[in-house]
């Protein structure tokens, strides 16, 4: 049986960082391995389950969701019994959930509204992974959680700009303004390493705007784009 996956490959980024970030920010259990091993089942799930809104093929998207959702729910168990406060992040992914449901329904599922909300649940796992450990949002907990959201949103702005906005002037003052900015702004609040984490970010959206890059190089590039970041990340929250 083929298994039916999600095809939004960067996504995959947004899947593993935040979460392992929280890890590093906090300190490794083996709670984590059932917890992320669910987390990706639950991802998984989500994808089939949001076409249902589509009113299409349902049976089909009935069973691929049945078939993720059910081990996602027994490994997610394992982090609710060591720790129960953390379905509080679970029940704050809901409304969330609930705008990518809406942008499905009305086929607009790259709405930059819908695309927001999904980086958002991302991060909140990164919340989710260092929360089950320490029990408690530290300045850690916090500083991967308001980086992971911007540096996914430059990303998100740099790949229109590459593929389905390439002829968008608007779309390319937006992305590198954005990408001037928030590497800027970690700059003020003197978090040089953080800083320094978004200036690949920067190069790429400058460095390859225009050019005839494949949509597969571009995904290729955003995996590299993204270890940087996981492995400079890493390094600043550590200094705590």
């Amino acid at each position: 049986m083929k298994l039916f996956l999600p095809k939004q490959h960067g996504a995959w980024a947004m899947l593993i960082v935040p979460f392992w970030l929280g890890v590093i920010g906090s300190h490794f259990m083996w709670e984590h391995i059932p917890f992320f091993i669910g987390w990706v089942f639950l991802y998984l799930a989500t994808y089939p389950m949001l076409l249902l809104f589509k009113r299409k093929k349902i049976p089909f998207y009935t069973k691929w969701t049945l078939i993720y959702i059910i081990p996602a729910i027994l490994l997610l168990l394992v982090p609710l019994f060591t720790r129960p406060s953390i379905v509080v992040f679970g029940l704050a992914m809901i409304p969330l959930f609930a705008i990518n449901a809406y942008f499905s329904s009305k086929s607009k599922d790259r709405a930059l509204t819908n695309d927001i909300s999904a980086i958002t649940a991302f991060a909140i796992a990164g919340l989710a992974s260092a929360y089950l450990a320490d029990g408690t949002v530290t300045i850690n907990t916090f500083l991967l959680f308001s980086t992971s959201i911007p540096f996914f949103l430059g990303s998100t702005f740099y790949v229109k700009t590459m593929i389905r906005e390439k002829k968008n002037l608007q779309y390319k003052w937006i992305s590198w303004s954005y990408h001037l900015l928030v590497p800027a702004l970690w700059i003020l609040l003197g978090l040089w390493m953080a800083a320094f984490a978004y200036i690949p970010s920067l190069l790429r959206a400058f460095g390859f705007y225009g050019k005839s890059i494949s949509a597969k190089q571009v995904g290729i590039y955003e995996i590299v784009n993204a270890t940087l970041f996981f492995i400079l990340m890493a390094m600043q929250i550590l200094k705590f």
